[in-house]
């Protein structure tokens, strides 16, 4: 694919108006700020001192529909401009969308850093208005504080940002998003290492058509204390296990690496990459729509089974998960949700068993020991409840 770029600077004003119009946007992989009010206090000093500070970059994205402008590097230091303009800071302690990370072990990461990530960005600003004076006067300070940035009207004027404008020259919106999402995980790999988890997803739009069947809106209401359950890996653990039948080598190779592995599952589901662990995709689906029929009846059975909770450890929702994705969705079988009774009363047997008799997979779930049984005993469990065709 050829493409062309172009650089100028912009006023932060002009910025502004950009972000506040619409004018650029944040592609939808794009949904964290990891910034905290100290480093963007410091980029405000920057740039009173004259400092030089990296440019953003732009990709210029168009479909039959619109010509839209994707911002593909620079969200943090845009928004602490717009920040700075508006003169508040989101409020981490009251703010309910504080993003919690896993580490290998299944355990909450404790870290400074990591306690600055919001599952917020510049776009939740624009549910009170469009303007800086409509955004102030309808926002709810339970979730911003004010915060003087020490900054004047001159200020947004006087000072410049440069930037890179990417203009890929193909026609097909599918290949552009393709082109974005590979420069996005590009940019990001080598930027903010607390962003694994984000760049990794900007690899879920590789292709258009594959976009849910990796992040299902329906997943989202399941959480491991305050961890939103990470689908990609129960879809790449059951992948290989359809591909052996057997849970005995699950994840073999990956110890310590994991993000690799799942990363080597979407590459190679999407077509941009060859494995040997995984299924093909084609082998499960005989198009890239029927994968929607398994994920109406996995919501349902979700639903009907009142899974759509906060689970307190990583082993209660393998437990649960595993064997009842792997079925509806690599089987394509249904489950008989009506035994509902029966199904959690298995389940908890298996669980408080691993707690009472095995402390040393209570303390380190992400072996692969313990992970392959969990996968195994989940999966042993639902055939049980299994319909018969």
């Amino acid at each position: 694919m050829n493409n062309k770029v172009y650089y100028g600077e912009y006023t932060l004003r002009h910025w502004i108006n950009l972000i506040l119009k619409k004018n650029i946007i944040l592609p939808d992989y794009q949904r964290y700020f990891v910034w905290d009010q100290n480093k963007t206090k410091e980029l405000i000093k920057a740039f009173k001192e004259k400092q030089f500070i990296p440019p953003v970059t732009i990709g210029s994205f168009k479909n039959e529909k619109e010509s839209i402008n994707l911002i593909l590097d620079g969200q943090q230091r845009l928004t602490s401009i717009l920040l700075a303009y508006i003169g508040i800071f989101p409020n981490k302690i009251s703010s309910q969308k504080q993003l919690k990370l896993m580490d290998e072990n299944d355990n909450l990461i404790e870290d400074e850093g990591i306690n600055n990530i919001l599952e917020w960005n510049f776009n939740e600003l624009f549910k009170n208005g469009s303007t800086k004076e409509e955004i102030k006067e309808n926002l709810s300070y339970e979730n911003y504080i004010k915060f003087d940035f020490n900054v004047d009207k001159d200020f947004f004027d006087n000072n410049f940002l440069g930037f890179s404008y990417l203009v890929p020259l193909v026609a097909n919106d599918k290949e552009q998003q393709k082109f974005y999402s590979k420069v996005f995980r590009s940019i990001n790999i080598q930027g903010e290492s607390l962003l694994a988890l984000e760049s990794r997803a900007a690899l879920y739009y590789l292709d258009k058509d594959l976009e849910d069947y990796f992040i299902p809106k329906f997943i989202e209401k399941i959480y491991v204390n305050d961890s939103k359950v990470d689908f990609v890996r129960y879809l790449a653990l059951l992948s290989q296990y359809k591909k052996d039948k057997t849970a005995d080598e699950l994840g073999k190779r990956f110890a310590g690496k994991m993000e690799k592995y799942y990363e080597e599952y979407i590459y190679f589901t999407v077509g941009e990459e060859d494995s040997n662990i995984f299924i093909k995709y084609s082998e499960l689906f005989k198009d890239k729509k029927e994968y929607k029929k398994m994920y109406i009846n996995l919501k349902e059975s979700l639903k009907e089974l009142e899974l759509f909770k906060k689970y307190s450890s990583i082993i209660d929702v393998d437990i649960t998960l595993f064997g009842l994705i792997y079925f509806i969705v690599f089987e394509k079988k249904e489950i008989d949700y009506t035994k509902k009774e029966s199904i959690f009363k298995e389940i908890n047997k298996e669980i408080e068993k691993i707690r009472r008799e095995d402390t040393k997979h209570v303390k380190n779930p992400a072996a692969f020991k313990y992970l392959r049984y969990r996968v195994k005993r989940s999966i042993e469990i639902y055939a049980r409840y299994v319909k018969n065709e």
